[in-house]
């Protein structure tokens, strides 16, 4: 049988940008992308700490060591600047390989750089 699970994470980013003249996605530091084995135009969840708002977009990247976290198009309208988000991805793996799966998980300073 094959589940979902918890494939990369990025905990507690805080949202730099909100670009609602933009055609879509959540833009993100490359060095998290990397380090969350995140891949561009990966679907993603965005959860909003700060509102409890819930979107489903895709990752793009954002300038290396830039701290950027930029919701675009009309997921801007879901957050503001300051507020703080997970993001996270999800894969489908066997269930017997699932139970010794470690997702990949980023927990990114006040400034989105990695500890």
């Amino acid at each position: 049988m094959m589940i979902e699970v918890l494939k990369s994470k990025i905990h507690r980013a805080t949202l730099t940008q909100a670009n609602l003249n933009y055609m879509g996605s959540l833009g993100v530091d490359e060095a998290l992308m990397e380090a969350a084995n995140l891949i561009e135009f990966e679907k993603i969840h965005v959860l909003n700490i700060n509102n409890g708002e819930r979107l489903v977009t895709y990752v793009i990247k954002a300038p290396r060591g830039s701290g950027i976290i930029s919701l675009n198009g009309a997921a801007a309208r879901k957050g503001m600047v300051g507020d703080l988000v997970i993001i996270a991805a999800y894969g489908t793996i066997d269930a017997e390989e699932a139970k010794n799966f470690k997702p990949s998980v980023v927990v990114p300073d006040n400034h989105n750089k990695l500890p």
